[in-house]
């Protein structure tokens, strides 16, 4: 029977702030298969967990990440601001979806990949992003596991994903169809949606075979799913 992956869209954001300990925890607690968060560095290149380019919308600061370094946002944030590599010891046996906004260099994917070997995580975790982004993390992590967010209807190149090697196709969920996922499933690539909140978008989504669905309410997708 084919089990669809629950995955906590930086954790559980309406009990808890976004990418925050607390809030990947308590994803894990209400049954997500996977927690995804989002990963910057600062400017000593300490991979941390924050998905804007500035700690003013979560933490009413209005500075630039890449212009503190992680003791100065420790003391900004009160410490809740959590390093990938202490996410990664609190989300210990879980899978865990680490997202790159923006582009960021190979030597800034080298960085983060580099905190995932350290921390041995490298069989949980998986990375997703835009084509650039991936192909970063490809030339740092050759055996990485990927998930190529895609924003089109087009299909991507061959060439694109001859380089990339994908395991996932990433898309938003209001592009997906029945035809796109079947033909992904061809292809011979699983098939992720995000960021579906509402109970008749997952059961669409169901209903068409995606293989992972990753959302802001993980409750009301595991009460979908059946489980």
């Amino acid at each position: 029977m084919r089990t669809v992956t629950a995955v906590a869209h930086r954790g559980d954001p309406y009990r808890h702030r976004e990418n925050t300990i607390d809030s990947l925890r308590s994803a894990l607690r209400r049954g997500a298969d996977a927690v995804e968060v989002d990963v910057r560095l600062t400017s000593d290149g300490v991979p941390v967990l924050l998905h804007d380019e500035t700690l003013k919308r979560l933490w009413e600061q209005d500075r630039r990440l890449t212009a503190l370094s992680s003791a100065e946002v420790e003391g900004l944030t009160a410490g809740r601001v959590p390093t990938l590599a202490d996410a990664l010891a609190a989300t210990d046996g879980s899978r865990v979806m680490i997202d790159l906004p923006g582009t960021p260099s190979v030597r800034a994917a080298r960085r983060i990949v580099g905190v995932v070997r350290a921390c041995g995580a490298q069989e949980r975790v998986y990375y997703c992003a835009g084509a650039q982004t991936m192909l970063a993390v490809r030339a740092a992590a050759p055996s990485a596991e990927i998930a190529l967010t895609w924003a089109s209807l087009a299909p991507p190149r061959p060439a694109l994903l001859d380089a990339v090697r994908p395991r996932w196709l990433n898309y938003r969920f209001g592009l997906l169809s029945e035809e796109l996922t079947a033909r992904a499933h061809r292809d011979g690539y699983l098939v992720s949606a995000w960021t579906p909140d509402t109970r008749r978008s997952m059961r669409r989504l169901l209903a068409m075979g995606v293989d992972s669905i990753t959302t802001n309410r993980i409750d009301a997708l595991r009460a979908v799913r059946g489980g």
